[in-house]
């Protein structure tokens, strides 16, 4: 995943989670079928760019993907799980955020980039914080920074510091990324049983998770200002 590192640190890996807990599979399918959704995604948006360095960075960061789709890949075979149809499972969860989520410009394609993909990166790092280390590993190399940032933030900035209306538009698409996210996490979380006991493990339980989901909207604050869209 093109995300960035969430602005919170990780808690450190529980020992007490076994490795053979059913929700870890289920949690490397879905960030399996994430990983393939973002490679299409990304190349499709690269058509956007206005200028070569653009589509070579979205070029960049979709060729990323399909790393991390390997690691997942070879994790869930390392279970004895087959990944296609386990992450197929997901299809239309993720397919659903792309398409409510779809973007009109070049400068959507940069912030749906930045802020949706480090949301993600938040809700899914939330999780490997309970994770034995093993599986820890597998969950941070996928949401591993590739060094992209910088240009989607330079961009973005400089778009918006001459141009208010700009500014305005940008602000309300990221507001939109941030309730689409959190709606499809919690679809996610109601549909898959064994994924809500791994996020109940990471939180500390209800009262955690909805603490954890008020995160999320500051950290989204947070990488709002990084744009230049506060």
């Amino acid at each position: 995943m093109s995300s960035m590192q969430p602005a919170g640190g990780p808690s450190q890996p529980s020992p007490g989670l076994s490795a053979d807990h059913p929700g870890i599979t289920e949690l490397f399918a879905l960030l399996a079928y994430g990983e393939v959704a973002a490679f299409y995604r990304l190349t499709d948006e690269a058509r956007m760019a206005p200028d070569l360095n653009g589509r070579i960075n979205m070029a960049t960061m979709a060729a990323a993907e399909m790393g991390h789709y390997e690691l997942l890949r070879d994790a869930l075979e390392r279970r004895g799980v087959d990944v296609i149809p386990a992450m197929s499972r997901y299809a239309s969860l993720l397919e659903n955020y792309h398409r409510l989520t779809t973007p009109s410009t070049w400068l959507e394609a940069l912030v749906k980039t930045y802020v949706g993909d480090a949301l993600a990166a938040d809700f899914y790092l939330e999780i490997a914080g309970v994770l034995p280390l093993e599986i820890a590993d597998v969950v941070r190399g996928v949401l591993s920074e590739t060094c992209h940032s910088q240009f989607v933030i330079e961009e973005v900035r400089s778009a918006v510091s001459t141009s208010d209306m700009q500014r305005s538009r940008l602000a309300l698409w990221s507001r939109r990324l941030l309730g689409e996210a959190i709606t499809q996490a919690q679809y996610v979380l109601a549909e898959r049983d064994d994924l809500v006991d791994l996020m109940l493990a990471s939180t500390g339980g209800l009262g955690q998770l909805a603490e954890f989901f008020e995160h999320l909207q500051r950290t989204h604050a947070e990488r709002m200002t990084q744009l230049g869209l506060a």
